[in-house]
This record gives C-alpha cells, sequence and structure tokens, in this order.
C-alpha cells in the first residue's frame, strides 16, 4: 500500500501497513494517511487471490489486535475516513477523483481489518478496539464510546445520499459490503444471535432515523441493476505533488479493480453462478435480505422487516397510519419487472417471497397484474430443474406458487393466459398451453421428483396443497395435464399396493421371528393413503365444481377407471370416491350407449353433451379445499443460516475461511 503499486504477497511486508499495525501511534492528522491510502495494487480476480489476500491482512490485523490498546491506530483510521465521508458528496459533484479514490482506499482497509477482527474475536473486544485511545494502554474517553456507531451511520448515509456515478460506483458497493461484513459475527456462530451489538446499533440510537432509507436505496439498487463502469471509465494520469505521492490508477489497475466485481462468490457451484452483471445490485439485495432476518430486539421489532412489511407503490395517495413506522414509497411496476427478470437467483426468489408473504401492498398489486406469467414462468423454472437447484431454493418457489394460489382471482386467471411454444418444457412439445395447465404439470413434476429421490413429506404437502387450491377452478385442463394427473394417481396407487404388500410379508415373518425389528410399514401406508385421499379430493373438487370446463380430465379417468376400483369400497377413501364413481359410471354408460370404435374427438364430444346433462345435485358436495401458507414457529432458524449461506456464497470479492464457518455445514446445498 502506498504510493507505490503493489501485489498482494508484499502486503505483509509493506511498510505502510507495517505503520499503521505497529507500535506507534500514529495521529489522524498526520501525512502518513494520504501516503498510505494513495495505493494502487490490482485488486483480487479469483478466488485463489481473495485467499491471499486474506492471508496476507490476517498477519497486519494481528500485529494491530496487539498493538492497538497502546496505539488507537484503527480509530484514527475510521477517523480519517469519516472526516473525509464529510465532503464526498461535493467530491462526487465536483468529479474529485483522487479525493473519492483515496476515500475509497480507507474505506477498503477498513472493511478488510474489520472481517479479519471479527472472525478473530468477540464482539465484547471488537467494540474495545473502537474505543482505545492513544493516551494509555486500554483507556477510553466518553466522546470515542460511539465510534463504531459512528461508522455505521456514515456508511448508511454513504450508501443513500451518495449520487450512484462512474468515479463512486466503487465506493458506494465497498460501503455496503462492509456493513454485510459488520454484521457477519453472525457466521462464526451456531446459534442464531438474538442480542448482539449489531442489533444495539442498527435497531436504536442514530441509525434508526435511516431505515427506510436504506430499505429504499437497497431495493432500488436491486431494481436498477446498474452496471459497473466500463474499465478506465474513470481512470486518471498519474500526477504527482511535491512529496511524490501517488494520485493517479493506472488503466491495468483499474481493470483488475472491476475484474474483482465480476466474481460469483468463493464456494459457489461454478456452472450454476453467472457472472454478476450489477455486483452493487447483487450486494444490496443480499445485505437487504441480511437486515431484514435480524431477530427482534428485546425491547422492539426489527425496524428493517417493518419497512419491508409496510412500503407503498408511488402510486398510492392514500396516508400511511401513524402506527406505521419506517414508511415508504416505491415504483411497484420497476420493482415487479426487476423480480420477474432476476428469478435465476436464490436471494431474488428469496426476496421474492419475503414481499409476497410479509407486504400486503405488493401481494396486492401482483395479484392485480395481468401480465402475471412473467413472474410464474420463471418459478416454474426453478421447479422443473428441479435436479440443479438446491432444496431452499426448489422450497422459496414453491412457496410462492402456494401464496398465489390462495387467491381464487389468480386461479382462475392463469387458465386465461395461453402460452406459446415453452421451449424449457423437454419432456413432451407444448405448442399451445395455458399457465394454469402447465403449472399443474410442472407441480406434478416436482411431486414425481421428490417420490423417487428426496422423499421429502413437507415438499409433497405443500406441492398438493397447491394443487388443492387450484382445483375448484381447473378451466380447459391441457389433455397432457389431464393424463399426468391421473398418471399421478396410477403411480400413487402402485407404490399403496407395493407397501401393503411388504406389510402382509412382514406381518408372516414376525408370527416366525421375534428378535428382527420390523420396518414401520404401517406409518408408510398412513403417508401414502394421506397422498391418495389428498389427490382424490382434488379430483373431486374438479368434478364437482367444474365438470362441464374439463372434459379431458373426464377422459382421462375413463380411461383409467380401473384404477379406482380398489378404493371404491376402501374405509379411508369411501366418501370422497362417491362423486368419482357416479362420473365414471355416468359416463361410461353414455359411452356404452354410443356403441363402440369411437374416435377420440367422439369420445370427447359425448363427455362435453353428457356434464351438461348431468344433474349437479347429484353429486355430493364437500367443503372447499383451502391451504394456506403458514410460517413455522421460529422461522430465523431456517431464514437466518440460509441468507448467510447465499452471502458466503454470492458476496463479491468477500472471503470467510471455510473452517471459521459455524452456522451452517460448508458441503451443505
Amino acid at each position: 500500500m502506498g504510493s507505490n503499486s503493489s501485489r498482494i504477497g508484499d502486503l505483509p511486508k509493506n511498510e505502510y501497513l507495517k505503520k499503521l499495525s505497529g507500535t506507534e501511534s500514529v495521529s489522524e492528522n498526520d501525512p502518513f494517511w494520504n501516503q498510505l491510502l494513495s495505493f494502487s495494487f490490482p485488486a483480487p480476480t479469483s478466488s485463489t487471490e481473495l485467499k491471499l489476500l486474506e492471508e496476507a491482512t490476517i498477519s497486519v490485523c494481528r500485529s494491530l489486535v496487539i498493538n492497538n490498546p497502546r496505539t488507537g491506530n484503527l480509530g484514527a483510521l475510521i477517523k480519517v475516513f469519516l472526516s473525509r465521508t464529510k465532503e464526498l458528496k461535493l467530491s462526487a459533484e465536483c468529479q474529485n477523483h483522487i479525493f473519492i479514490w483515496q476515500t475509497h482506499n480507507a474505506l477498503f482497509i477498513i472493511c478488510c481489518l474489520l472481517k479479519v477482527f471479527i472472525c478473530e474475536m468477540s464482539e465484547e473486544e471488537l467494540q474495545l478496539h473502537f474505543t482505545y485511545e492513544e493516551k494509555s494502554p486500554g483507556s477510553y474517553s466518553s466522546d470515542s464510546e460511539d465510534l463504531l456507531e459512528e461508522l455505521l451511520c456514515c456508511l448508511m448515509q454513504l450508501i443513500t445520499d451518495i449520487p450512484l456515478l462512474d468515479i463512486t460506483y466503487e465506493i458506494s458497493v465497498e460501503a455496503v459490503s462492509t456493513m454485510v461484513v459488520f454484521l457477519s459475527c453472525q457466521l462464526f456462530h451456531k446459534e442464531v444471535l438474538r442480542q448482539s451489538i449489531s442489533h444495539k446499533y442498527l435497531m436504536r440510537g442514530r441509525c434508526l432515523p435511516y431505515t427506510s432509507k436504506l430499505v429504499k436505496t437497497l431495493l432500488y439498487n436491486f431494481i436498477r441493476q446498474e452496471k459497473p463502469p466500463p474499465p478506465g471509465a474513470h481512470v486518471l494520469s498519474q500526477q504527482s505533488d511535491g512529496g511524490g505521492l501517488l494520485y493517479g490508477l493506472a488503466s491495468g489497475v483499474a481493470t483488475g479493480l472491476w475484474t474483482v466485481f465480476t466474481l460469483g462468490g468463493v464456494g459457489s457451484k461454478a456452472a450454476a453462478t453467472p457472472e454478476l452483471s450489477s455486483p452493487l445490485a447483487n450486494q444490496s439485495l443480499l445485505l437487504l435480505l441480511v437486515l431484514a432476518n435480524l431477530t427482534d430486539a428485546a425491547d422492539a421489532p426489527n425496524p428493517y422487516r417493518q419497512a419491508i412489511m409496510s412500503f407503498k407503490n408511488t402510486q398510492d395517495s392514500s396516508p400511511f397510519p401513524s402506527s406505521i413506522p419506517h414508511a415508504f414509497q416505491i415504483n411497484f411496476n420497476s420493482l415487479y419487472t426487476a423480480l420477474c427478470e432476476q428469478q435465476t437467483s436464490d436471494q431474488a426468489t428469496l426476496l421474492l417471497y419475503t414481499l409476497l408473504h410479509q407486504n400486503s401492498n405488493v401481494r396486492t398489486y401482483m395479484l392485480a397484474r395481468t401480465d402475471m406469467e412473467n413472474l410464474v414462468l420463471p418459478i416454474l423454472e426453478i421447479l422443473y430443474h428441479v435436479e440443479e437447484r438446491n432444496s431452499h431454493h426448489v422450497y422459496m418457489a414453491l412457496i410462492i406458487l402456494l401464496i398465489l394460489t390462495e387467491d381464487d382471482g389468480f386461479n382462475r386467471s392463469i387458465h386465461e393466459v395461453i402460452l406459446k411454444n415453452i421451449t424449457w418444457y423437454s419432456e413432451r412439445v407444448l405448442t399451445e398451453i395455458s399457465l394454469g395447465s402447465l403449472l399443474i404439470l410442472v407441480v406434478i413434476r416436482t411431486i414425481q421428483y421428490n417420490m423417487t429421490r428426496t422423499r421429502d413429506k413437507y415438499l409433497h404437502t405443500n406441492c398438493l396443497a397447491a394443487l388443492a387450491n387450484m382445483s375448484a377452478q381447473f378451466r380447459s385442463l391441457h389433455q397432457y395435464a389431464a393424463q399426468r394427473i391421473i398418471s399421478l394417481f396410477s403411480l400413487l396407487s402402485k407404490k399403496h399396493n407395493k407397501v401393503l404388500e411388504q406389510a402382509t410379508q412382514s406381518l408372516r415373518g414376525s408370527l416366525s421371528s421375534n428378535d428382527v425389528p420390523l420396518p414401520d410399514y404401517a406409518q408408510d401406508l398412513n403417508v401414502i393413503e394421506e397422498v391418495i385421499r389428498m389427490m382424490l379430493e382434488i379430483i373431486n373438487s374438479c368434478l364437482t365444481n367444474s365438470l362441464h370446463h374439463n372434459p379431458n380430465l373426464v377422459y382421462a379417468l375413463l380411461y383409467k377407471r380401473d384404477l379406482f376400483e380398489q378404493f371404491r369400497t376402501h374405509p379411508s377413501f369411501q366418501d370422497i370416491m362417491q362423486n368419482i364413481d357416479l362420473v365414471i359410471t355416468f359416463f361410461s354408460s353414455r359411452l356404452l350407449q354410443a356403441g363402440a370404435e369411437l374416435s377420440v374427438e367422439r369420445v370427447l364430444e359425448i363427455i362435453k353433451q353428457g356434464a351438461v346433462a348431468l344433474p349437479k345435485d347429484r353429486l355430493k358436495k364437500f367443503p372447499e379445499l383451502k391451504f394456506k401458507y403458514v410460517e413455522e414457529e421460529q422461522p430465523e432458524e431456517f431464514f437466518i443460516p440460509y441468507v448467510w449461506s447465499l452471502v458466503y456464497n454470492s458476496a463479491v470479492g468477500l472471503y470467510w475461511k471455510p473452517q471459521d464457518i459455524q452456522l451452517f455445514t460448508m458441503d451443505s446445498d
């Protein structure tokens, strides 16, 4: 670091870093800071280089940990940065490249130091390093006690107030990253943190008034997807003052600085992580999710979650209730467009889930859109490629569908949207199909995948709940969708018979040997019968509410009528089989009367005529199938590790040693 270009490998021997971390106190007014901050080494461009930077920084940090109680140099560096940020907005307006460059360098060093400090020590020890003074080891005065809070407030101001220009893009990304690092203490604890210094500063005091402005800015950063400036766009020619300090960036250095911002993050699956087009949008979304999932303070709810729950559309002129704190407005059309376009990433899907589940204004707006296919199709594609997605991403996509299907208007409208040539659906060529039929096909495929691979009851339950919610509004089902509904029932029927046979054989074997423990076939049988019952209820709901709209389902039912025979007298299904049996008998009779050798078209014509002739009062009414998504107790136990796993895998230019991570298992998905 300092007035000459450096390499990462040279950092432990760098004279300026040695002085920063050494035994000598450096006043915040010392010219040394201009020398330290006038560095221009190529930024890391790979995970290997990020690891090297981490290792190089650790040696400096450990020296600083030992000496800072006496020197107070960390506090001096932060004060230098804080004093510079007061003029940052003016510098941006005046295009003062040198000032912004040096200020960025100060923040870059602070972020590197802070990341290692947080990993190496407790929050209490960290706080002491922000309060040490020069006078004597370990002493501090009241005016320095809030230096950490002042740094956080400064970062929030920088993110929200500094205009986003080519020359400020880099420092804006660094500010967001530094806030993520400040909150990263959670990574080094197995348990979810419920009380911490980060809670103390972010949920009360001087940072609190920035809540809504920060959430709004982070959302707009995600919406705008601003790309970094091209290499060399803000490069200065080399120049020096009387002291010989380097104040320019070489074009090669600038290229290196921007290249780091295209990294997918350490630990990502190389094939699954596309190059980031907007590092600022990515970092902003990760920070937003981290803030939204902070646990409530003992005496106050999480204000960032409150802001996310309550913001409104800019088109909404109604006043905010006085009881809603941290409220703001944002352009819902722009937000909707960004969410539709970015669903390839876990974090964008998690944001969509968060907004649909927690913000009723967003949910109402989205359900009223006439182009819901733009949102639903990317979600269906996530589920379709279930083999390539991690389980959390699949769950989020599925729960989003469940939330959407709670609305009857959505369930009706998806059958009115006709799609052509769905290229990613490879099992069969779909030249024309309704969005509703495609949704049914993808959900059924997910169930079948789960039955043969993961065997997760939770996933089964949510898939079936979404189908059940839609069943009363099934309209003009595509013949392939109708076939797949019956095929799924056929698969369940075979599985039921197999488990029943295994249970019978096991029972016979137990009579001859009392020493061998028996598999719990009774539990397996109970689970599969619950699923079969649910499928019968879905079919029954469609027949009861929209028989005349679904001739293809009746056709598929008649074609596989023998499947249902064994369940007619089964005590678990007898009641729900009444309507299905009636429909099969009624239409079979009409087909018999029409004679043999009937074409498919003629059969469908007879079914349509019969649907009109069948008296509706002959079908027994059952309670409407309605399932509502309910978040489990202590959702933070799921969401906080999930969010931090996304940060670990997706954060731009940040590296943590895998062996230090405590919150989640590194080899899990």
